[in-house]
């Protein structure tokens, strides 16, 4: 860890530093303690777990399509204005406060939460638009692989942390050695993950400015009115637009498995501390191997190692369809681990090598858009198979689809680049 800090420009620690701060929320809010929270004020109402990690699927699609929506037009004006710094500090700032709000919703009141967290997930979201497309800004191309990797494999260790020292406030509250509640230590999480995501987030706002970018006079209302004409230049560039078919595909089946994996474990008889404790796990797992990837990719490129990544989790939903025991979810989370940061990282620098860097908070904010709206797809798919068939296993193996068809758009825009080339 050492070394690779040591080898990084201060602009690019920084930027990778955010990762850091950020994934606390990543992994306390998303997708260990707020889903568990959510399924005990869902299940105490008198519904289902099934109908609980249902709606968990929902009001994430629900956040997603938001996010979707407001990105490429954002991005826009961040590209004519300058503006990608200021958008990007108002969205994770505004992750930040509600994300500390969490913490003074009633028990039993999950409406207000679930709107809670869709204003927390947007803060979130949008704020990662920005943050991306400072990729071409803080590093050069020939090292973009090593960087993205490592603000994902950073982003893991940064996340366990104060998730080590949540899930300590949970599991003593629950075993009675804290005299408070296990709704209580649910609340100091969510206010303990606000203040580790806004510290490191300070390295950020002071050290990391936006350098490319378009001049001329350009506003809101034209930035609405040019969303087809912004469609139309990304489409036209086919090798651009394939690769986001894919990414749209495969991304939404890796999303999902990280977003909905506390509440696929609760659905199967686990309890909260195991569950706690198989995320954790996962974490330290991700780290080595999200830098691994990013070696490989400087070995065998990056298009192999999506294709790796997409392999791996074509085999997790595979082997998550036949577990049983407490014993074969902890090796799913070891299969999770090795592959999800390396695919995200990956995935991010690829991208961001591929696209005129000018217009990088444009395209960024439609390979977000293609990555959100991707995330309505996979919790809804996830939800809906799982409330039709009354088994979430039936809805976890429904993801598979996503991977094969990740793979399809992966050869064509394979074939294209190679057009292109030759």
């Amino acid at each position: 860890m050492e070394k690779i800090i040591k080898s990084v420009s201060k602009k690019e620690r920084s930027w990778i530093l955010y990762d850091w701060a950020n994934s606390a929320y990543s992994m306390t809010v998303t997708s260990a303690i707020l889903p568990i929270y959510f399924s005990s004020m869902v299940t105490a109402a008198g519904h289902s777990s099934e109908t609980a990690t249902a709606y968990w699927g929902y009001v994430n699609s629900f956040a997603s399509i938001l996010v979707a929506i407001s990105s490429p037009i954002l991005g826009r004006l961040a590209d004519y204005f300058g503006m990608k710094k200021k958008l990007f500090t108002i969205f994770s700032f505004l992750g930040i406060i509600f994300t500390g709000a969490l913490a003074f919703i009633p028990f039993g009141a999950w409406v207000p939460l679930m709107l809670t967290y869709i204003v927390t997930a947007v803060g979130f979201s949008s704020g990662n638009v920005f943050y991306d497309s400072f990729l071409t800004d803080v590093t050069t191309e020939e090292r973009m692989d090593k960087i993205s990797t490592a603000g994902f494999a950073f982003g893991y260790i940064g996340s366990t942390i104060p998730f080590i020292v949540c899930m300590l406030f949970v599991i003593l509250a629950q075993k009675g050695i804290l005299p408070i509640s296990v709704v209580t230590a649910s609340r100091i999480s969510f206010i303990i993950t606000a203040i580790w995501w806004f510290v490191f987030t300070l390295p950020m706002y002071r050290e990391v400015e936006q350098i490319h970018g378009l001049q001329g006079k350009f506003s809101l209302i034209e930035a609405i009115k040019t969303f087809g004409q912004s469609f139309n230049k990304i489409k036209n560039n086919k090798r651009v637009f394939y690769f986001l078919l894919a990414y749209f595909f495969y991304i939404d089946g890796v999303d999902t498995i990280i977003k909905m994996a506390a509440s696929y474990g609760t659905a199967l008889g686990l309890s909260s501390t195991v569950l706690l404790l198989v995320l954790l796990f996962t974490q330290f797992v991700a780290f080595p191997f999200a830098i691994l990837y990013g070696k490989l990719a400087d070995k065998y490129g990056a298009k192999t190692m999506i294709y790796t990544g997409v392999f791996i989790y074509t085999c997790i939903v595979i082997y998550a369809y036949f577990i049983k025991t407490e014993a074969d979810f902890w090796i799913l989370a070891f299969l999770v681990g090795t592959s999800q940061g390396g695919i995200q990282g990956i995935s991010r620098s690829y991208f961001a090598k591929i696209i005129p860097k000018e217009n990088s908070n444009e395209y960024f904010g439609f390979y977000n858009i293609f990555g959100k709206f991707a995330a309505i797809l996979g919790p809804f798919l996830l939800g809906y198979i799982t409330q039709i068939t009354g088994d979430v296993r039936n809805g976890v193996l429904s993801l598979i689809v996503l991977f094969v068809i990740g793979v399809g758009f992966l050869i064509l825009e394979r074939k294209i680049n190679k057009e292109i080339t030759s």
